[in-house]
């Protein structure tokens, strides 16, 4: 039993928005996407999925792409990316099948760690970030520190998170992000929306203590990678 993780899977099966306008790279993405998955992941494995799941604006056209998740192999863990605007009523989400699992103010149990996290949002300091990014960030703060609580109060002491923001910004600079997961002391922590020259820029590694995994689709050529 394993757990992987991926990030940005962009899927529209019905059509209207085919990736490969971004480039070659993402051409028929999402039969790399299964391709890969399937040589690697058992229906024993865990994977997160961390934002951009689908382009549906609502989940009555979104049903189809989440219903090819689905059907790959494992349990799936997933939170909310910024084009995610199909994301419904939460329960309704974690009633649709058993193998899949929506991150909101709650947390999920892989072996004896709790999966947290939220969307997240722009940090502070850097480009473009206003007045108005200053409430969502707040929010998601909140919502972050909801779901480590929930998993705290219930006794585990060891935690991976998942954003699909990056948790600092562009300049790296500490965050209300990263000061939670110190105080929570937060393993690791997955995070995607980042493509083409950004993530350059993207942290990946080691930094006081917290393992930060880049996770977008594209960065990992669309093969889940392997983080325990």
């Amino acid at each position: 039993m394993s757990l992987y993780a991926i990030s940005d899977l962009h899927l529209d099966l019905n059509g209207d928005k085919p990736m490969d306008i971004f480039g070659d790279k993402w051409f028929k993405h999402d039969e790399k996407i299964k391709n890969n998955w399937l040589n690697k992941i058992t229906d024993k494995d865990t994977v997160l999925i961390a934002g951009d799941i689908s382009w549906s604006m609502k989940i009555e056209s979104g049903i189809k792409d989440l219903e090819w998740v689905h059907n790959l192999p494992g349990t799936k863990i997933m939170t909310k990316g910024n084009h995610d605007f199909w994301w419904s009523s939460i329960s309704k989400l974690n009633n649709l099948h058993e193998d899949m699992k929506f991150i909101q103010n709650n947390f999920f149990i892989y072996e004896d760690y709790a999966i947290c996290g939220t969307r997240g949002w722009t940090c502070p300091g850097g480009e473009n970030f206003t007045q108005k990014d200053e409430k969502i960030y707040t929010r998601e703060l909140n919502r972050l520190r909801l779901s480590l609580d929930a998993a705290a109060k219930n006794g585990f002491k060891k935690f991976i998170v998942m954003l699909h923001y990056p948790p600092m910004n562009e300049k790296l600079l500490e965050s209300g992000f990263v000061q939670i997961f110190k105080e929570y002391n937060v393993e690791k922590v997955v995070y995607g929306h980042l493509h083409g020259p950004s993530l350059a820029k993207a942290l990946n590694g080691v930094l006081d203590n917290i393992e930060y995994i880049i996770t977008s689709g594209d960065y990992l050529d669309f093969n889940p990678i392997k983080i325990l």
